[in-house]
């Protein structure tokens, strides 16, 4: 089991923003807003990396791999029972 290491830290915020990003994020407490805020900018610095991998990837190429999730079908791989 992997566990978080946690750093305590004192800090000076604009409140408003975090009321505004915590409104957003649809979190109530300012750590939680802190920890939401941080993971979506990781998020989203990981997607630009998949871009960089391929940078003829578009949004038609996403939407097409992720397709099946919406299908009245199951997706054509990793449904087989491997029994």
């Amino acid at each position: 089991m992997i566990t978080a290491m946690r750093k305590h830290t004192t800090i000076d915020l604009d409140t408003d923003l975090v009321r505004q990003a915590g409104e957003v994020l649809g979190t109530t407490k300012t750590t939680d807003t802190v920890h939401a805020a941080l993971a979506d900018v990781v998020r989203r610095r990981l997607r630009m990396e998949i871009l960089r991998l391929r940078p003829g990837l578009d949004l038609d190429d996403l939407r097409a791999m992720r397709a099946h999730r919406f299908a009245e079908d199951p997706a054509p791989y990793g449904t087989e029972d491997p029994a």
